[in-house]
């Protein structure tokens, strides 16, 4: 029987997996995990999103590291396979940002990005 090859939608940096700790411990609701999503809107087409729930819905695809649990819903699993959750501080602030191989450009904040099949589709 060959054997199945399921990629993992994102993958989180010890960096990043660190302040969600930091985060939900703040919240002081172990249940809690990490849900990041893609909407469209923004300069580029699309924008990431994250926020912390402790509901899963059917079509969501887990991923556990390091005791964190990191949830993605069926739509976002696409634009996110492959994809790498960083964290990052500067002066003005503190924010996630994804590096991920599947956008053909993001925008200068980091939470914008645009496919190349989306771009062309539009053309």
């Amino acid at each position: 029987m060959a054997e199945v090859f399921i990629p993992t939608p994102i993958k989180l940096t010890d960096r990043a997996i660190l302040k969600v700790k930091e985060l939900i411990d703040g919240e002081g609701d172990p249940r809690l995990h990490l849900r990041v999503f893609v909407t469209g809107g923004g300069c580029s087409g699309f924008q990431y999103g994250f926020s912390f729930d402790d509901e899963h819905q059917e079509d969501d695809t887990e991923i556990v590291k390091d005791g964190i649990k990191v949830v993605v819903d069926g739509m976002s699993y696409q634009y996110l396979v492959g994809a790498t959750v960083d964290y990052s501080e500067s002066l003005t602030g503190w924010q996630f940002v994804v590096e991920n191989p599947n956008a053909s450009s993001t925008c200068g904040c980091g939470s914008r990005f645009s496919l190349w099949r989306w771009e062309h589709q539009r053309a």
